[in-house]
């Protein structure tokens, strides 16, 4: 499976925003492995404004090191995106 570092390793020239084909032959002449290529192929044909949509949109996880019963505790934490010293107010 392709990681997020690799689509974003193989795409590092590539100029936005682009197009899913421009996406592609940029990681083809990048010399991107197949599982990257793959996912790649598996996109939306839109514009994408940086690598990093680029990645989101080929499902590829930013932080894959978080379990999926981490990530489940994180979306029923209410407060995830609250400072620390806002959550007693």
């Amino acid at each position: 499976m392709a990681s997020y570092s690799d689509v974003l390793e193989y795409l590092s020239a590539l100029d936005y925003p682009a197009g899913k084909d421009d996406v592609i032959r940029e990681a083809e002449r990048e010399g991107a492995p197949p599982e990257v290529l793959r996912a790649l192929r598996a996109l939306p044909p839109v514009d994408y404004a940086n690598g990093n949509e680029v990645a989101r949109s080929a499902g590829i996880d930013a932080a894959p090191e978080v379990g999926r019963s981490q990530r489940a505790a994180q979306a029923r934490d209410r407060h995830l995106r609250v400072s620390q010293h806002l959550r007693g107010i």
